[in-house]
């Protein structure tokens, strides 16, 4: 309708601008004949019009009902959409879950897998070294299935899983003793096959062939068992028994070989002085020499008589009575490097006071000289020994960074030559040089109390002179 409608109102607008036009150039017409006219055209227009709406309506309703089925398919598809939509976001979000499922069955087995392969390093760590030869076939599968690209993560954890049956079994047999065969090193250095015997921790072997039987341990930078021997005969004869009738009285090590290897450690003093390189002999030249100037000094210092306080108070009371032939032979009985001085003043008591100073001074001096005779190389042993061992232990970090230069770091034990002689060389430089330093101490003190003696014994001397100055005595008319 709304077509027909626009169409008559253009063909309304359109008809008079028509006779306008037609007016401008015709002549003239009356209003009938142009009423007629526009009469006929309306019939016309309305006619056309009739045709159009028919036309239209024709065409509308096949169309229409094809939008309503359109608009029904849109329906219809719209809500296969929203299905389509919602089963999507579904499927989404079971996807996202199942990621993460497969993410954290992921993480679980990574975890199981790396569980697995630390059991097994714990496993053949925890072994002992007779068992390394037994289990080594799992231990090996185990350890190679992980770096196995061909394997799958199933036949990886069955290889790794069997390695765990192998070892409950293992603790299984462990319970009341196992006994298996193998090979061990002998004391000569032999390979020698044989039967072990395993209870806990201790571990015995016995050869197939022969005597041998010992206990069984671990020798460093060594894969192989070795076997140490029972010292006591009655001790192999007791373990032979055990290996012959599975009973019996076992022998046991509570140290777990330490005891052996603490022993092997031990040395003799000749071996521990050979460790400590060619340094210890001027260090034990030096010791020695000191030794026997301190044994020659404390001889001669003991030797050294001392004077009685009882005589030279006498001496002192002649002096003081100006009795020289009494105070001569008061000071002849007076013995040591005290009478000597007392003697020497006696003799010049006729002299000045400042000569009989001098006199006996001067022999307290030479008595010094003597007493202090030697001492002074005991006290350059005692400094001396303290440097000769820091020259030892010099040399001996030298010895070590030669071999580490040559051999790495890596063995330990090939470095313990140098370091053994670098601590070597210092100990016994100490040990020389504490015990010269106290007998030059000791020495030094006994010198000085001999002279300290003397001192003041002049002292005494000398200030009873001062008090009491001898006179020259009476001659004898007679004689």
């Amino acid at each position: 309708m709304n077509i027909a409608k626009r169409l008559l109102i253009g063909l309304l607008l359109i008809g008079p601008t028509a006779v306008v036009a037609q007016d401008a150039d015709a002549p003239a017409q009356t209003f009938e004949q142009v009423n007629a006219s526009v009469q006929q055209k309306l019939d016309a227009s309305i006619a056309e019009l009739d045709a159009l709406r028919k036309q239209v309506a024709d065409e509308t309703i096949p169309m229409s009902r094809k939008l309503s089925e359109l608009e029904s398919k849109l329906s219809s598809v719209r809500v296969d959409f929203q299905q389509t939509s919602r089963l999507l976001d579904s499927r989404t979000l079971d996807l996202s879950n199942l990621r993460n499922e497969i993410k954290t069955r992921q993480d679980e087995s990574n975890y199981l897998s790396n569980l697995l392969s630390e059991y097994v390093r714990n496993f053949e760590s925890g072994l002992h070294i007779t068992e390394l030869q037994r289990y080594s076939q799992p231990l090996e599968a185990a350890k190679l299935a992980v770096e196995n690209s061909n394997l799958s993560q199933q036949d990886v954890f069955k290889t790794q899983t069997d390695l765990i049956n192998t070892s409950l079994q293992r603790l299984e047999n462990a319970l009341g003793g196992d006994r298996f065969k193998g090979s061990a090193v002998d004391p000569g250095g032999l390979v020698t096959h044989g039967d072990f015997i395993l209870i806990g921790p201790a571990a015995m072997f016995k050869a197939e062939e022969g005597s041998l039987v010992g206990t069984a341990e671990q020798r460093l930078g060594s894969l192989e068992p070795a076997v140490v021997t029972f010292a006591d005969p009655l001790t192999a004869e007791a373990a032979a028994k055990v290996f012959a009738d599975n009973a019996g009285d076992l022998p046991m090590d509570p140290t777990l070989g330490n005891a052996h290897k603490i022993e092997e450690t031990q040395d003799t003093l000749l071996q521990h002085i050979q460790k400590g390189g060619p340094v210890m002999m001027p260090i034990f030249a030096l010791a020695g020499a000191a030794l026997l100037v301190a044994l020659y000094k404390w001889i001669a210092l003991s030797f050294q008589r001392r004077a009685s306080s009882k005589r030279v108070n006498a001496l002192l009371e002649a002096v003081a009575r100006n009795d020289e032939p009494g105070a001569v032979e008061a000071a002849k009985r007076i013995q040591g490097p005290v009478g000597k001085m007392l003697r020497a003043g006696v003799e010049h008591l006729d002299e000045s006071r400042e000569l009989i100073e001098e006199v006996m001074y001067e022999t307290v001096l030479s008595t010094r000289l003597k007493l202090q005779r030697f001492l002074p190389f005991v006290a350059i042993s005692a400094a001396c020994a303290p440097l000769m061992g820091l020259l030892g232990t010099v040399t001996g970090i030298i010895n070590t960074f030669k071999l580490i230069t040559v051999f790495g770091s890596g063995d330990v034990k090939m470095l313990s030559g140098g370091i053994s002689e670098a601590l070597i060389t210092t100990e016994f430089g100490l040990i020389v040089a504490i015990p010269s330093l106290l007998l030059h101490a000791f020495l030094s003190r006994k010198a000085r109390g001999i002279v300290d003696q003397m001192e003041k014994a002049a002292v005494s001397f000398i200030n009873q002179l001062s008090k009491t100055p001898m006179q020259p005595q009476p001659v004898d008319k007679a004689a």
